[in-house]
């Protein structure tokens, strides 16, 4: 039974940098497995008609859970399958059209090398990723991907750590590979992440939450200074749009606007707002991503944009519109 007592002077730092130290190494080795199988691997996987299976055993396992995940959101599908549980009517996931990646560091895991006849049988391609291309899933194997690191961090040598790593690593390798040869975007990536906020910035568009016809506010440039208080009161933007009566943008003017103008002698009475607005407008179209209107509205400083396209007003979009949509 281990010591429940701390070891007097014990340096968790110490201790902690050690096993960096021999995990960076372990990774350094694995460079050179970086090979011509690697490149077979990645090109079977690329062309596959089915899905990428991985299974592992123990630590192998998890390991191979993140992998097919990483897979599966980058544009190579995939998924786990328990290898204890494939032996009890889980294979029957499996088809002739897929590629199964077995994952064991020794090469021996009994509860894989109990599927591998039936694997061959129904004719799937099988990737062992092992640390001995001489084990026996190193020797069935139609592509054998070596991940063999000098130690385990573990000072017993007995925790898979550095070999978990570098069997991590490999699969990273591999998913990014193909990611980068399949020209995978960053819209394809969050396709697969709708929910989160990397969906709601790559996917959520302008269009998607943008105030449009009533909602608007806007007068025309015979309107007076009056006319466009009233309608930016009554529509809570802080600004309103001028538009000919088609909706082109002819200017706008802001409650900052009004604030300059009482310095101006102005006869608040008689001012047409055409005299006072500003031509123009910053603007974006509706298929702009909102998180670049949110970065557009952040480097000038306002908080509502137009919506136009070409100069036609279609619809405003203002800063709690973002904050409300979680894109902020």
């Amino acid at each position: 039974m281990s010591n429940v007592e701390q070891q007097p002077d014990f340096d968790f730092q110490q201790a902690g940098r050690h096993v960096l130290a021999i995990e960076r190494d372990g990774l350094a080795h694995l460079d050179q497995y970086i090979d011509d199988n690697f490149t077979r691997a990645c090109r079977t996987m690329f062309h596959c008609q089915g899905k990428v299976v991985v299974m592992g055993m123990g630590k192998s396992g998890h390991i191979g859970c993140k992998m097919a995940a990483t897979f599966a959101s980058t544009g190579t599908p995939s998924f786990f399958v328990h290898p204890g549980e494939a032996s009890h009517g889980d294979l029957g996931m499996i088809t002739a059209q897929d590629i199964v990646i077995a994952i064991s560091n020794s090469g021996e895991s009994n509860e894989i090398l109990a599927l591998i006849p039936v694997l061959k049988r129904l004719g799937v391609f099988l990737i062992c990723i092992t640390s001995n291309p001489e084990s026996t899933m190193g020797k069935a194997a139609d592509i054998h991907l070596c991940v063999h690191v000098p130690q385990e961090a573990c000072p017993l040598g007995l925790a898979p750590t550095s070999s978990t790593t570098a069997t991590l690593v490999m699969g990273d390798a591999l998913a990014v590979a193909l990611l980068q040869a399949r020209g995978f975007t960053a819209e394809d990536f969050a396709l697969s992440h709708p929910g989160g906020a990397l969906g709601r910035k790559l996917l959520l568009r302008v269009a998607d939450i943008m105030h449009t016809g009533d909602e608007i506010p806007h007068v025309t440039r015979d309107a007076s200074l009056r006319d466009a208080l009233v309608e930016i009161t009554r529509k809570s933007f802080g600004m309103t749009v001028i538009c000919t009566p088609d909706m082109t943008i002819e200017g706008i003017f802001t409650d900052g606007d009004l604030r300059r103008i009482f310095d101006m002698q102005i006869n608040l009475n008689d001012a047409r707002i055409a005299d006072l607005m500003t031509a123009g407008g910053i603007r974006v179209t509706p298929n702009t991503l909102a998180v670049d209107a949110l970065n557009l509205m952040q480097s000038r400083h306002i908080t509502s944009l137009l919506v136009a396209q070409s100069d036609r007003l279609v619809g405003i979009v203002h800063m709690h519109d973002m904050l409300r949509a979680g894109v902020v």
